[in-house]
C-alpha cells in the first residue's frame, strides 16, 4: 500500500465526498487546525492513566474531533450526505460536553483569578490544547455551515479542557500517571 497518491502535489487537497480545493482555502485551514488540537489532546492524554477517567475522556473527544474534521472537510454542496454523529457533529455532543465540565467542575473549587498556565504537567499539556482549540474555533468559523454545531462544540471543548487542567492543578479525581508510568 502506498501512503502517498501524488495528487496534492499541485497545491490542492480532496474534500469529503468529492471535490478539490487548495491547501491554503479555509477549509483545510480550519480541519487542519482541529487535528492539531486532537494531536494536542492526545500528547495530554499520554500523561493520563490507561484506562481512567481523564484518559476516556480524552479518547471520546478525540473521536468527536474526527466526526467535527469530516464535517469541515466537506463542500456545502455535500453536506445533506453527512450522517449526524458520524461526520456531523450533534448538540448531543455539545450537550455532553456541557454536563461534563458541570460534572468536573462540581468536584473543587474553581480559581476566581487569572490563572498562570504551568503548574504542572498535565495541566500545562491540557492548557496548550485549549489554546490550539481556541484557534480551531477562530479558523472554522469562516467554514461551518449556518445551523452547524461545530464551533458550538469547539467552544464548549475549550471550556472542559481549562477545567481539566484546573482539576489537575487542584488535584480533582482525574488520576495521571506517574514519570516511571505507575499511579
Amino acid at each position: 500500500m502506498t501512503l502517498y497518491t501524488r495528487k496534492g502535489d499541485d497545491g490542492t487537497t480532496g474534500l469529503l465526498f468529492g471535490g478539490r480545493v487548495r491547501k491554503d482555502d479555509v477549509a483545510p485551514e480550519a480541519y487542519g487546525a482541529v487535528d492539531e488540537a486532537q494531536a494536542f489532546i492526545g500528547l495530554a492524554r499520554a500523561e493520563a492513566e490507561r484506562g481512567g477517567e481523564l484518559d476516556s475522556l480524552l479518547i471520546a473527544v478525540e473521536r468527536d474531533l474526527w466526526v467535527l474534521m469530516a464535517e469541515l472537510a466537506t463542500a456545502p454542496d455535500n453536506r445533506h450526505k453527512l450522517t449526524a454523529g458520524q461526520q456531523l457533529v450533534t448538540a448531543e455532543m455539545v450537550a455532553a460536553l456541557e454536563a461534563h465540565t458541570d460534572d468536573l467542575g462540581a468536584r473543587f473549587e474553581m480559581p476566581r483569578e487569572f490563572v498562570v498556565p504551568g503548574q504542572n504537567r498535565i495541566a500545562a499539556l491540557l492548557d496548550v490544547a485549549r489554546t490550539v482549540v481556541r484557534r480551531a474555533e477562530r479558523r472554522s468559523m469562516a467554514v461551518a455551515a449556518e445551523g452547524s454545531h461545530a464551533v458550538p462544540y469547539l467552544n464548549r471543548l475549550s471550556s472542559l479542557l481549562w477545567v481539566m487542567a484546573r482539576a489537575q492543578e487542584a488535584g480533582a479525581t482525574l488520576p495521571t500517571r506517574t514519570p516511571d508510568g505507575g499511579n
